[in-house]
């Protein structure tokens, strides 16, 4: 007899469904420019320069594209370069040295040698190593052959182009990093309220752990908003889309330094339940507050018209943590405090607003907190 548990249930199997079917949506324009991309590099190659068989011109193209979608553009030229060296330098030395397990250490070494001469990142280096070894061992060539890093260079070059012609939404490439990332940000910060408010070390080591676990996150969002500037100042079709992107653009730094507060902060809840210091009830309220800001920023960036009540909601929270303050004095609870406040500013710079009209506000609502309480 089957238990429940035994099979998948038809509600799983559809969220699963579900799931990838926006995760095909989501890919599919990228796919698309991919596609048209490789078959361009192949006609410019073949057609416009005449080379019979340019295999690097649509693979450089692929490689290119796959770094131009959520990076800057510099780095799609720095690949191809890549790809370039790796070819010319596999073809130089195989047909002076021949091919087998001694040549292709050599030409491994000697392409990456080139491309940090040539000042190459490590991508860019390790690309023209896996470019030599291709031509080494798969396209053996038998007389040099300065076709194939032209070929590189013509897939690259369709590349770059296709992604400013024909560029992925960038309105729509940082919405689909902020959102995930700030549901998830907001999602720990409330971790971190419940274990500040029951004392709990363990619950405030793992909400810790998810503070960290989301630096990923916050490096992607970081650069799909770079690649989203550039491709809305460069794009003929996305130029109308400049004040969106800026708007992500302004944000991401300062979200990640509201992670960057936030682990702090994680770390101060494990030492005060460590210590089993007195914690008043205000403080994991403002925490969570800052929790309900990040849900409200994600909200105010899709939505300007929403900044208003996402910034009152960040000074709710450092008001409201401050009161904690006139509760009791010790050392945990100051820092704590300190970091809610910290991470308030943090999320008034994401909504626009400049440093020192954020601590001034903070301030503010410090204040005003703090004599309403007075008065009671």
């Amino acid at each position: 007899m089957s238990t429940p548990d035994a099979h998948p249930t038809a509600a799983a199997i559809r969220a699963a469904g579900l799931s990838r079917g926006r995760r095909l949506r989501a890919t599919a324009p990228a796919i698309a420019q991919t596609a048209i991309a490789a078959a361009l590099a192949w006609f410019a190659a073949t057609e416009l320069v005449g080379h019979p068989a340019p295999f690097f011109a649509p693979v450089s193209a692929i490689i290119a594209l796959g770094i131009v979608v959520g990076q800057r553009a510099r780095r799609a030229a720095e690949l191809t370069l890549g790809v370039a060296v790796g070819v010319a330098v596999a073809d130089a030395l195989v047909i002076l040295l021949g091919s087998g397990t001694l040549q292709i250490a050599l030409v491994v070494a000697i392409a990456m040698l080139s491309a940090v001469a040539l000042g190459g990142t490590r991508l860019v280096v390790g690309q023209a190593a896996s470019s030599a070894v291709l031509v080494a061992t798969i396209d053996v060539p038998t007389s040099f052959d300065v076709a194939r890093p032209i070929d590189a260079l013509v897939g690259g070059g369709v590349a770059v182009l296709v992604h400013y012609l024909l560029p992925i939404d960038p309105v729509r490439l940082a919405r689909r990093h902020a959102g995930p990332l700030l549901d998830r940000f907001a999602l720990a910060l409330d971790e971190v309220a419940a274990a500040l408010d029951r004392a709990d070390h363990d619950a405030a080591v793992e909400a810790l752990v998810a503070m960290r676990d989301l630096e990923g996150a916050v490096t992607a969002f970081g650069e799909a908003t770079v690649s989203g500037v550039e491709t809305a100042r460069y794009s003929p079709l996305r130029r109308r889309e400049r004040t969106v992107v800026k708007r992500y653009a302004i944000a991401a730094p300062e979200i990640d330094l509201a992670v960057r507060n936030a682990r702090v902060l994680a770390r101060g809840v494990v030492r005060a339940a460590d210590l089993e210091a007195h914690i008043p009830p205000e403080a994991p309220g403002g925490v969570r507050d800052l929790a309900a800001a990040v849900r409200a920023l994600r909200a105010a960036l899709e939505d300007p018209a929403l900044v208003v009540d996402a910034r009152g909601t960040a000074l709710q929270a450092a008001a409201g943590a401050t009161l904690a303050l006139e509760r009791t004095s010790n050392l945990s609870v100051s820092v704590i405090i300190g970091q809610v406040r910290s991470i308030a500013t943090d999320l008034l710079r994401a909504l626009g607003t400049t440093q020192d009209a954020a601590a001034d506000a903070i301030r503010q609502a410090a204040a005003g907190a703090a004599a309403a309480e007075a008065h009671r």
